[in-house]
């Protein structure tokens, strides 16, 4: 159930990183919800990464973890 779990949620970071390409789609409330939920473990990332990056790698380094967490439960 808990894989299950972290399954969902990696499917709506990669979904939260593919929607950030289409600013044409951001401001409807289905992918304002999924941003909220995405960010919502993304922020801390963020924090840490450093900021001079060309691109944002947070959804990478947060699917990784969640793929460790999986691989160890």
């Amino acid at each position: 159930m808990i894989r299950f779990i972290i399954k969902i949620y990696i499917y709506i970071v990669i979904l939260d990183a593919i929607l950030s390409y289409f600013p044409q789609v951001k401001n409807q409330a289905w992918a304002k919800n999924i941003k909220k939920i995405a960010d919502y473990t993304l922020n801390p990332i963020r924090k840490i990464m450093p900021n001079d990056l060309p691109f944002d790698l947070s959804p990478l380094v947060l699917i990784l973890l969640l793929n460790f967490v999986m691989l160890i439960w």
